[in-house]
């Protein structure tokens, strides 16, 4: 495969938006965290992820080959995406730490050792066959110093740069910044 078939496809998907195909939802596949790595909290509260508006909304957006940003007409997440990260991060931390981790509202009687709040500045597939995020996460402890931390994540989107193929490298993006929050901002 050459490197113009994830461009192609990403323009194509990105060419979708106004064609009027039927809605298809997109499941960003489990994936087993793949790392352990021991913090200084017992439990953490992970509190509603942030996203920018278009990332917020059902559909997923490209970046096309011009820089504008373009939703794939009938291409939508399967959850809504504030949602989904927030439980994927959740889960993702819980296999790296060992820890209780939760999202709010906290489901237990005593308070979380930690609060994290993650905000997303940026979350897309680009026409250069990569998806992105980038943001800042902040780590408030019960008892302790307070931790605020910028990240600027890139994977590659594997295959023909599919929907699919977009919701994998999501969910590796995602996997690498649990892996960070919990080496840099959970220790």
């Amino acid at each position: 495969m050459t490197k113009t078939a994830p461009l192609t496809t990403l323009a194509a998907l990105a060419a979708l938006a106004g064609c009027g195909a039927p809605d298809e939802r997109v499941a960003v596949p489990r994936a087993d965290a793949g790392m352990t790595q021991r913090i200084s909290y017992g439990s953490v509260s992970l509190r509603a992820v942030s996203l920018p508006t278009y990332a917020a909304s059902e559909e997923i957006w490209v970046s096309g080959p011009d820089g504008r940003i373009v939703a794939g007409d009938g291409l939508l997440w399967a959850d809504d995406p504030a949602r989904a990260l927030t439980l994927e991060l959740t889960r993702y931390l819980s296999q790296i730490t060992g820890a209780r981790v939760a999202s709010e509202p906290w489901p237990f009687l005593d308070r979380p050792d930690a609060e994290l709040e993650l905000r997303i500045e940026e979350m897309l597939a680009y026409s250069d066959g990569t998806f992105r995020m980038s943001g800042q996460y902040f780590v408030a402890p019960e008892n302790g110093r307070d931790r605020a931390r910028l990240f600027a994540l890139s994977v590659p989107i594997a295959g023909d740069a599919t929907a699919q193929d977009i919701a994998a490298a999501r969910g590796a993006v995602m996997r690498q910044l649990a892996g960070e929050i919990a080496t840099s901002g959970l220790r």
